[in-house]
């Protein structure tokens, strides 16, 4: 790799090595450690790639690997044991209600994969529904049903649980 290259991967990592965690921690369900462990695979594959992909959407890229990877170890993973939740970087402080962000959090996690992932991607990570499906490599309407799918589990348990302490 060319002194540019690397100055460029260096550049890269420092801009979006915090988001790539975000998404790895939420997309994942898993420990801080763990998202690391993700993250660290998906830039060792990144930097391997790196003359070829910096010119295009590297952060795509990146993101792919890291979704991908989550998706594939959750299918690995089918006896599935509770997991301490770390708490997902850059809450912002002004938040009014800490305690639904983590519950919201909590419920996320028991989504499966693919769906969770949808949801992360699209409103947390912010990305358009064209977007979503070109990094998960589905079709536009799999995002919009898988979406509408999650949201609903996450309403209705919302509900219950609003019921609950009502």
């Amino acid at each position: 790799m060319t002194d540019e290259d690397e100055a460029a991967f260096d550049e890269f990592l420092a801009a979006r090595s915090t988001a790539l965690l975000r998404t790895a921690i939420l997309v994942c369900g898993a420990s801080a450690a763990d998202a690391e462990d993700m993250v660290q695979s998906a830039l060792e594959k990144v930097y391997r790639h790196w003359p070829r992909i910096r010119h295009d959407n590297p952060e795509a890229y990146a993101r792919r690997v890291v979704v991908n990877g989550a998706i594939s170890r959750a299918r690995r993973r089918r006896v599935i044991r509770e997991i301490a939740f770390a708490q997902p970087p850059e809450t912002p402080v002004e938040s009014p209600d800490l305690g639904l962000r983590e519950v919201l959090v909590a419920e996320l996690r028991k989504l499966p994969a693919r769906m969770r992932a949808v949801l992360v991607l699209r409103y947390w990570e912010d990305l358009s529904e064209a977007e979503t499906a070109a990094l998960l490599g589905c079709s536009v309407g799999t995002v919009k049903s898988q979406a509408a799918r999650g949201l609903a589990r996450v309403r209705a348990r919302m509900e219950n649980l609003e019921g609950a302490s009502a």
